[in-house]
């Protein structure tokens, strides 16, 4: 969208408190549980946990923890189950939310985010209302000064990635799901940092958002995030960079 990667930069940073907090670790703990479960708990054979350990080393999550999750996965050490929901509404301004969550108690959890819609201006809409507007993509995020697009462009169109976007100060990346680590590590390689590297849902239409609306879908939003059973929340927003900034 356009505002995706200013809005996944202040999500990168985020990710950085919400470490401190704990919270993060938590929430790579159920992904690593349940990618453990479904795949198994060896990474070479199960490309998901593959990608989530990733995810966890690059976020400094501690080996011991690792470990204890995809035991628990594998059913090698007692747990919580954990089931996979993915709760489908739409913002204030007609703007469609996707919430990925993982709970112990999916009635606890579809109450908390019935009522945080309600609270926060939106509603909660029917399975298979808004999903259609998203597709599933790697995207990666790198800053403009690093390097000239052309470069750039060379190094990830002639790994697999699918297209390379300019947006403000940044260069978005977005890849197959399948190729994501492929071109990530071929970034690596080339000594290119990068600000942000996720599988994500990316919305293939848009709703542009004034600033009276944008504080409170990105409260909605934000405020979804904060709930303890949350993984990712996804919405198709378009907010001017400079209203997005503000808000």
């Amino acid at each position: 969208m356009s505002g995706h990667s200013k809005w996944a930069g202040i999500k990168n940073k985020k990710a950085l408190i919400d470490a401190k907090r704990g919270k993060l670790f938590s929430r790579l703990t159920k992904d690593i549980t349940v990618a453990a479960k479904h795949g198994g708990g060896n990474p070479d054979a199960n490309p998901t946990l593959r990608s989530v350990l990733l995810k966890a080393k690059e976020s400094n999550m501690p080996h011991d923890n690792i470990e204890r999750a995809i035991k628990r996965g594998t059913g090698e050490l007692p747990g919580v189950v954990y089931e996979e929901v993915v709760y489908e509404g739409y913002a204030p301004g007609g703007v469609a939310v996707m919430v990925d969550v993982t709970t112990d108690n999916k009635n606890r959890t579809s109450a908390e985010i019935r009522n945080m819609f309600s609270k926060r201006g939106g509603n909660l809409a029917g399975t298979g209302s808004v999903n259609w507007l998203f597709h599933k993509k790697g995207f990666i995020l790198v800053d403009k000064k690093v390097m000239d697009e052309d470069r750039l462009m060379s190094i990830v169109l002639e790994s697999g990635a699918e297209d390379l976007k300019t947006e403000g100060d940044t260069y978005e990346v977005i890849t197959d799901p399948k190729d994501f680590e492929k071109i990530k590590a071929k970034l690596q390689e080339n000594n290119i940092p990068y600000q942000a590297a996720e599988i994500t849902m990316l919305p293939q239409t848009t709703v542009k958002i004034d600033k009276g609306l944008a504080k409170q879908v990105l409260g909605l939003v934000e405020a979804l995030e904060e709930l303890d059973d949350v993984q990712n929340v996804y919405a198709n927003f378009d907010i001017p960079d400079e209203v997005l900034a503000e808000a």
